[in-house]
């Protein structure tokens, strides 16, 4: 009897769109604000920029329950690669939460405070990085 070889398996193909190679920490950010819903997502990498950081991340949620339920889920999900914050601010106004890591700070925004501050275009200097909305 002749010996059969089983044709290659094809291998599986990601879900989300190809993007520029991300620190394990970015890309864990990503994925917990998609896991929440969150709109609007971009990262700056601000290395080249002369910045205090390395990458912001800046996101909106729908209402403040939403935003406070993003910063949560970052955090938790960063907790688990044994990385705390170093500062959380606007928690509890659910406006504009700042979760600061050092390396790099996440910006959970709701729609009018982003519309008002405008940071993803103060930093015209930086790599945009545009990540789609979650279906």
């Amino acid at each position: 009897m002749a010996k059969t070889t089983s044709p290659r398996k094809p291998r599986a193909t990601a879900t989300r769109a190809a993007s520029p190679r991300l620190p394990k920490p970015i890309q864990a950010v990503i994925d917990a604000v998609q896991d929440k819903k969150a709109t609007g997502l971009i990262v700056l990498d601000l290395r080249k920029a002369g910045a205090f950081t390395d990458f912001f991340v800046i996101c909106t949620g729908a209402n403040p329950r939403q935003v406070q339920a993003i910063a949560d889920s970052v955090e938790d999900s960063l907790k688990a690669q044994k990385q705390r914050p170093s500062l959380v601010e606007g928690y509890a106004r659910a406006e504009w939460v700042l979760v600061d890591y050092f390396d790099f700070v996440v910006h959970v925004f709701s729609k009018h405070a982003r519309d008002f501050y405008g940071l993803d275009r103060l930093w015209g200097n930086a790599t945009r990085i545009e990540i789609p909305d979650v279906p």
